[in-house]
């Protein structure tokens, strides 16, 4: 699973720091997010969408299995 987080923090002007805390998780949370070497819960998936007012769909991109 890819994702778009760090093009969306630089969208809305926000650090690491700001989307950690606004989702209520640790900074290195997100680092580990934005390297791709940590899958979410659905929850911090949701949580992380609804700050950039997207689709987790569109934050969080998966790859079909054929």
């Amino acid at each position: 699973m890819n994702n778009i987080i760090k093009e969306l923090r630089a969208r809305h002007n926000l650090t690491q720091d700001d989307l950690a805390r606004k989702v209520n998780v640790r900074r290195e949370t997100i680092v580990f997010l934005e390297k791709n070497k940590y899958n979410p819960s659905l929850k911090l998936a949701h949580d992380i969408a609804r700050v950039f007012g997207v689709a987790i769909e569109e934050v969080f991109l998966f790859e079909e299995i054929d």
